[in-house]
């Protein structure tokens, strides 16, 4: 068949059931108020938490890391795209998330797809073996992707349900007879359809009784969560009892790019040797590199931002259940508002653009059928009277729609 056909008749399956993915376009820079068209309107959809994208700070570096390095590296790191700056990014990211050492990547999907594929597909001296993954069920894709590019003949993949712990210590108990190689607990710190943490408590109790590696995508945390934004851990008192931690420098920390690994250093070696999206993609550039490092910076020396985002979370979520909507209850400044049917997440996603608000709807696949929703998300960035305008709109279009 005509493989334009095909992928004509799957767009017009999608669209007509409304799982169509499209894209708004912005004419402006990512921040708290963004221009949509020629209008202004509240940003509530980016993953730029701490406003850090449009920081004069971070911009600044960026622009000093063109001026004295270059616009880009032009190699891997292995050969020639090493440079003294990148050693120290993976230093100043080492110290903030209190790990030994930190590999750097062009994205943390990247990150999480190397780690697995190059610690469980190889065989360590072992000439026969068996590993097990235990992983949440609502772990991000690259987890998943990860995952499936271990070779089945050599893993066993178990799925615990959501934050079960329960359900997590059966599969452990059930497997402890097992002479397994490897035991890895994988899991996101804080989940990105739900906005509610990892119980890393738990989980790393768990691991230390069954003798297993925890591995943490902390992505949507780091900078955000914890007194001081070092993420998951930090807010669950298990800073430095993590075995391996991945997270991204393209959501809190400037929403540029990029993605790292952070563990023991014997780990952090192997992966360089090892991990084949390291080994064979370009190093970051410079302005990302100076950008990234200006922003630890920012978040070593002084915690308003931090402490902003979390008023401005608490605010929100206060006002927006005070106006008759249904959230997920937690304190992560991703916020979903439940609307149950994707086409009412659609059509209030697009009635409160023109009322001045951005935000997108997620429904299924995304999301369980059922359980479509808006997925607000807070930013250091807003101004109290930015919120109350959103808040506004969100009543007055909640009205219109009969959803409040």
């Amino acid at each position: 068949m005509d493989i334009l056909l095909l992928i004509t008749q799957e767009l017009r399956r999608l669209e007509e059931t409304k799982t169509y993915k499209y894209e708004t376009p912005l004419r402006s820079p990512q921040a708290g108020i963004v221009k949509v068209g020629g209008k202004e309107v509240v940003m509530l959809a980016s993953n730029n938490y701490l406003g850090l994208s449009d920081h004069p700070v971070v911009k600044k570096a960026a622009i000093e890391g063109i001026k004295q390095y270059g616009y880009g590296v032009a190699s891997v790191r292995f050969l020639c795209g090493t440079q003294e700056i990148h050693l120290q990014l993976e230093k100043k990211i080492s110290q903030f998330v209190g790990c030994e050492d930190t590999i750097l990547f062009s994205s943390c999907f990247a990150a999480n797809e190397g780690f697995f594929a190059s610690l469980v597909n190889e065989k360590l001296g072992c000439e026969e073996y068996q590993d097990v993954l235990y992983s949440d069920r609502l772990n991000h894709a690259s987890i998943i992707d990860g995952q499936r590019l271990c070779r089945p003949e050599n893993v066993d993949k178990k799925i615990y349900n959501h934050a079960d712990m329960a359900n997590l210590e059966r599969l452990l108990e059930e497997d402890k007879d097992q002479e397994y190689r490897f035991k890895i607990i994988a899991t996101d710190g804080v989940f990105s359809m739900e906005g509610d943490l990892a119980p890393l408590s738990s989980i790393v109790r768990l691991a230390q009784k069954y003798n297993a590696m925890v591995f943490v995508d902390d992505s949507h945390a780091i900078g955000v969560c914890g007194n001081s934004g070092r993420g998951t851990p930090e807010a669950t008192s298990t800073l430095g009892m993590i075995d391996v931690l991945t997270g991204t420098l393209g959501k809190a920390i400037g929403g540029a790019a990029g993605g790292y690994i952070s563990g023991k250093k014997e780990m952090i070696s192997y992966l360089r040797q090892k991990s084949r999206p390291y080994t064979f993609s370009n190093s970051l550039p410079p302005s990302i590199i100076f950008g990234a490092m200006a922003a630890f910076d920012l978040l070593s020396k002084d915690r308003s931002l931090v402490t902003k985002l979390h008023e401005n979370t608490a605010y929100f979520r206060r006002e927006i259940k005070a106006l008759g909507f249904t959230i997920l209850e937690g304190d992560h400044p991703i916020v979903p508002i439940m609307l149950g049917e994707a086409a009412v997440a659609q059509d209030m996603s697009a009635a409160l653009l023109k009322a001045g608000v951005y935000i997108k709807g997620l429904w299924f696949p995304v999301v369980p059928k059922g359980e479509a929703r808006l997925r607000g998300q807070v930013s250091a960035s807003l101004r109290k009277k930015d919120i109350d305008r959103a808040l506004e709109a969100f009543a007055k279009v909640g009205k219109k729609m009969r959803v409040i």
